[in-house]
This record gives structure tokens, C-alpha cells and sequence, in this order.
């Protein structure tokens, strides 16, 4: 163990490093597994029998179909394969549809995200209800040693704001280590803001989403922190375990 935690600090700079300024909105519905990107638009635009047609709509098509956001960083985003679909969200997304569940996946991940634009970026989400939210953030404000009691904080704004827009939401948060070059203290420390907010505010905990992947050099790109498809596959078996029987 202390072997891959050295192989880990000796490729944090990379992931540190690693900041994408587009928001990568990927929305994969269960009609379909191909993950597509999404532009962000507020809304559709406005045609002369758009009133008419919106009155004529069937039951049916009112319903709304339910949203599962996975809201994060470049994990989530599928940072550095050749194709997004092989990252675990679009693996998950496949899961869904292939087990029949009427979901519509997206995918909120946004290299080199940190909690605190996490918490200003996830207004955009909670403009349309969702029923499920796996949250994945953190591991950046690790990297760069960011106070854990401010990520704590803004942890806690997110949940805020979901909870607020859409109460009875069913709230995921995934854990995430600190690297050891950090300190004992703050190690200690990040790793148990992540339990503290799952007592604190009853929602399911992924202990650590990188469980067995991390520090495996076969199971990780080059870069010695990003998975690999294969390490995506075990991240996506990881996370099934936990939201399974929420969906």
C-alpha cells in the first residue's frame, strides 16, 4: 500500500495540473447509451405555434422522466480516453438502460473542477428537477491542499442547493483521499469531512470512489492518477454497488 501511495504522489502534480475551462455537459438518456455532449441553452427557441403545440401535448409526453447527474471532476468527465462513453459514467448509463430502468443520465464533470466552482456551476443543474445526484468532488481541493474544513463548507452549499431545488432528491456523495505528502493531520482530516457530511445530512457515502484503482498502474492511464477503461470499469462496478437500489 505505502508503494502505490508513492506511485500516487509522484504523479499528483499532473492531476493538479489537469484544469479544463469548458464545461464538459454530457447527457446520456436511457433511450439510448450513446453519450453525446449537451449545450447548455435555457430554453427552446420560441416558435409562433409553440403555445398551440405545448396545449396539445398527451399525458404521456408530460411525464417526466426521471434525472440521475453525476456532478463532478475530470473522474466523472473520463479524463484522457479516447472515447467519454468508456468512463464510468457512460458505463453506468449503459447499466441503466440494459437493466431496463427509465433514467436519464448526465454527466456534470468538468476537469479540474474543485468544490468551490462546483458549488457556484451546480445552479445550472438544479434548473430542472433531479431525483438522484452522485457527487464527486474534492479530490482537486486535495491536491492543491486547500483548507478540508473549506471543502467541507462547500460540500455542504451543494447540498444545500439540491436539497432546496429538489427536496426529495436522493443524495450520493463520493469520498475521495488526500495524497500523504499533505500531513497526517490534513489527510486525517479531508478523508473524514467526507463521513461527517453523510451523518450530518443522511445521504448515502461512497467511501472512497477510487477503491482498488488508485495506485494500480494497471488499472491507470500513464499519468499514474486517471483511470484507464479497465480502471472505469471497476469505478462504475464500485458506484453500481451504492446506487443500485436508489434507482
Amino acid at each position: 500500500m505505502i508503494q502505490k501511495y508513492i506511485l500516487f504522489l509522484a504523479c499528483i502534480l499532473v492531476f493538479a495540473c489537469t484544469n479544463d475551462t469548458k464545461v464538459e455537459t454530457t447527457q446520456v438518456t436511457t433511450s439510448s447509451p450513446k453519450v453525446t455532449e449537451s449545450p447548455a441553452t435555457d430554453k427552446p427557441a420560441a416558435t409562433k405555434n409553440s403555445r398551440f403545440e405545448s396545449n396539445r401535448k398527451s399525458p404521456i409526453q408530460k411525464t417526466r422522466k426521471p434525472r440521475l447527474v453525476f456532478f463532478g471532476n475530470s473522474l466523472a468527465a473520463g479524463y484522457g480516453l479516447p472515447n467519454p462513453q468508456d468512463g464510468f459514467v457512460g458505463l453506468l448509463a449503459q447499466r441503466i438502460l440494459g437493466a431496463g430502468i427509465n433514467y436519464q443520465v448526465e454527466n456534470g464533470g468538468l476537469s479540474g473542477e474543485t468544490t468551490a466552482g462546483g458549488l457556484e456551476r451546480i445552479d445550472w443543474y438544479l434548473k430542472r428537477p433531479l431525483d438522484i445526484i452522485v457527487i464527486e468532488l474534492g479530490g482537486n481541493d486535495g491536491l492543491r491542499g486547500i483548507d478540508p474544513a473549506s471543502t467541507k463548507q462547500n460540500l455542504q452549499g451543494i447540498i444545500n442547493k439540491v436539497r432546496a431545488s429538489s427536496p426529495e432528491a436522493k443524495i450520493v456523495l463520493a469520498g475521495m483521499e488526500a495524497p500523504p505528502n499533505m500531513g497526517e493531520t490534513f489527510t486525517s482530516n479531508f478523508r473524514k469531512l467526507y463521513k461527517e457530511l453523510a451523518t450530518e445530512n443522511d445521504v448515502r457515502l461512497i467511501p472512497f470512489l477510487l477503491e482498488g484503482v488508485a495506485g494500480e498502474p494497471k488499472l491507470n492511464l500513464p499519468d499514474g492518477i486517471h483511470p484507464n477503461p479497465e480502471g472505469h470499469r471497476k469505478v462504475a462496478n464500485n458506484v453500481w454497488h451504492y446506487i443500485q437500489n436508489l434507482l
